[in-house]
């Protein structure tokens, strides 16, 4: 289920980017607004909401769901909570004839002679 979300996220963010780079900036309209005969509005003669403009808001719309299902999905993964169970080290076997912990650092005396 988590790669078909993945899958439909990337293609609608594939499809948002291109719809945002196909439209054309209101801004370069707001100058033939003031006198340019293109309408009587500051932002030319488009309307409010194209069909592109509509579409993109379907899609960012569709991003944001996918996004939050994505969030939702990494927060449910049962995984090891530490480096410790990731080891496999969480029950150590301790034999019998294990000497002690020592609370103090070695000396020279504690480390064992090696024959030469």
């Amino acid at each position: 289920m988590q790669t078909i979300v993945l899958v439909i996220h990337i293609l609608v963010t594939l499809a948002l980017v291109t719809l945002i780079l196909l439209q054309q900036g209101q801004g370069s309209a707001a100058g033939t607004g003031f006198g340019g005969g293109a309408s009587s509005t500051v932002f030319g003669s488009r309307g409010s909401a194209t069909f592109l403009s509509r579409i993109t808001a379907g899609l960012a719309t569709g991003f944001f769901v996918t996004s939050l299902t994505l969030a939702y999905f990494a927060t449910q993964v049962q995984g090891p909570a530490s480096v410790v169970e990731r080891s496999g080290l969480e029950t150590i076997d301790i034999p019998a004839d294990a000497p002690e912990p020592v609370d103090r650092p070695p000396t020279p005396e504690d480390v064992p002679r090696v024959p030469q």
